[in-house]
């Protein structure tokens, strides 16, 4: 018996084996139905998908056999990969002196013909092979040739397809951990400039309270502009945090609840002060479903109707239904409007449509992109509708399949 040399690129082929996790990714019906249709076509009892490593020879996929691995100084494999460009055929083993006294050969079953074709990996580096056997001599037709030559390739798909999926994971892994970081950085944010917000807030109070008599015009403006921007920057940082968190909110549990109730709840949170009608959907419907997350999306959406509104009477009026496999929404209102050129724009984060709304405050471009992300991972999408000074109509979905 001769045993088959190293192949001389062996630590790159390990190393390409190795980040591939080919020996740990288990059985995949879709090598077996390859080593099926080689074992069919050869004529051959055994076909098999053979990975090699540095001891020995794992088989990926097997047809006729139920042995799982072989060492790998006997393996007929272990010479087949050292030509990578074409099938390595052993007519009799008992005739070939790499095989006469092979313990395959002299065992029983024998192994007495072979036919293996090289599977590379993206780089060129070969991992096994995609190899049938029969258990007295035997050979291939050119056209058995070829279709083994062509299913080999569809395994060297199946390789390509895992080193993308690897990929795929890995860069997922690392968005999450990065989305991670930035939540707890967004956190950290929250609470640790907040409270001195607060405190210049209450501040500028303070001090316009008690010592206003000592300022002229212009120095109370400056009171007024520093407690104006520190609103603005907290509301910007609450907006951020609850975009970054917001993901938290599918951790929630599905519940049963009624619409009514649910938008009753949003309005009283809502401590609206303006002249406003908010008409609720005419059937108080039922949902089961992730009551947080979508008491979210209603918070902002309805937040809008309210602030970027120019009407003496704000009329919003919010529409529910049950459409087969989707739970369907609607909030319409009579305010400001959004320009055509616009609405393609309003849910990217950090995109503002009106410099400032009905109370003289500047949006921030986060509560729609909020908006956008929770509606598409509870499976829906959402729409806009538009006029200048006539209204805005947002419709949304909901999928029921992410309510079970």
């Amino acid at each position: 018996m001769k045993q088959a040399e190293i192949p001389v690129n062996e630590k790159s082929r390990l190393k390409t084996l190795e980040k591939l996790q080919l020996l740990e990714s288990g059985p995949d019906e879709n090598y077996d139905n390859i080593t099926k249709l080689a074992s069919m076509i050869c004529g051959t009892p055994v076909s098999l998908v053979t990975l090699i490593d540095e001891k020995k020879q794992t088989f990926k996929s097997k047809i006729g056999t139920e042995i799982s691995e072989a060492p790998r100084e006997i393996s007929h494999c272990s010479h087949a990969i050292l030509n990578p460009e074409d099938i390595m055929e052993v007519k009799d083993t008992r005739e070939d002196e790499r095989f006469f006294d092979n313990p395959y050969t002299t065992g029983n079953p024998q192994i007495l013909f072979y036919a293996g074709m090289p599977l590379k990996a993206y780089n060129g580096d070969v991992m096994g092979t995609l190899c049938v056997l029969d258990v007295k001599p035997n050979s291939l037709t050119a056209e058995q040739k070829d279709a083994l030559k062509a299913l080999a390739k569809q395994v060297e798909n199946l390789f390509e397809l895992r080193r993308h999926n690897l990929e795929l994971e890995k860069t997922t892994f690392e968005l999450k951990e990065k989305n991670s970081q930035l939540r707890n950085f967004a956190g950290i944010v929250s609470h640790d400039m907040k409270m001195p917000l607060a405190n210049m807030i209450i501040t500028s109070d303070l001090i316009k309270a008690k010592y206003s008599s000592n300022f002229d015009e212009e120095g109370i403006h400056y009171l007024d502009y520093l407690k104006q921007s520190s609103y603005k920057l907290s509301n910007y940082i609450t907006g951020i945090l609850q975009h970054y968190e917001s993901d938290s909110l599918f951790d929630s549990s599905i519940e049963e609840f009624d619409i009514h109730d649910l938008l009753e709840n949003i309005i009283d949170l809502l401590n609206i002060n303006y002249n406003c009608v908010i008409n609720l959907p005419e059937d108080n419907m039922m949902l089961n479903c992730n009551k947080i997350a979508l008491q979210q999306i209603f918070i902002n959406l309805i937040g809008n109707s309210l602030k970027y509104n120019n009407k003496e009477e704000i009329i919003i009026d919010v529409q529910c239904s049950n459409g087969g496999d989707f739970y369907n929404f609607a909030i319409s209102d009579n305010g400001i409007g959004i320009p055509k050129d616009k609405q393609q724009d309003i849910f990217e984060l950090f995109t503002i449509v009106e410099e400032i709304d009905r109370s003289g405050n500047r949006g921030n471009g986060i509560g729609l992109s909020t908006v956008k992300k929770l509606v598409t991972s509870l499976g829906g999408d959402i729409t806009v509708e538009s006029e200048i000074n006539k209204g805005t109509t947002f419709k949304f979905t909901m999928h029921k399949s992410q309510c079970n």
